[in-house]
């Protein structure tokens, strides 16, 4: 189902709560929201479309690729950029690290373990930053 963008950043300012299996349903609603926004969107945590859980998806091309309960073990070569959310109005500044290592499950619940670079890596860490409260 697509589900609205939140805009409500004492809402987005909340930690995320770990998902279970019972939160299968979510990484749908996430992938369909990605894709009715991919015009202007490359990646939704949860709390964007209103579910304090920790489950995020990112774009690679045209596919939707779901991250259950991520975590980033290991950061490699920080830079500052500045990023749009599709949350928030305009652009910040932050802080993003070329390369990352990350723990998370899968779609079906089995434990991954995987690096990411450059651009990828860059959408991860934001919508990490979403689980984590963060709003840049």
């Amino acid at each position: 189902m697509i589900r609205s963008i939140v805009k409500d950043t004492l809402f987005l300012g909340q930690k995320s709560e770990p998902a279970g299996q019972a939160d299968a349903a979510i990484v749908d609603d996430l992938l369909d929201t990605l894709k009715a926004n991919a015009e202007h969107c490359v990646g939704l945590a949860a709390n964007m479309i209103g579910v304090k859980k920790r489950i995020i998806v990112y774009s690679v091309g045209m596919i939707g690729v779901p991250m259950i309960n991520p975590v980033i073990v290991k950061k490699i070569k920080p830079y500052e950029t500045e990023e749009g959310c599709l949350s928030l109005m305009g652009v910040r500044k932050t802080t993003r690290y070329e390369n990352i290592e990350v723990e998370y499950l899968d779609r079906n619940f089995n434990k991954q373990k995987q690096t990411f670079t450059g651009w990828t890596a860059q959408i991860i860490q934001h919508e990490i930053d979403h689980c984590d409260g963060i709003v840049i």
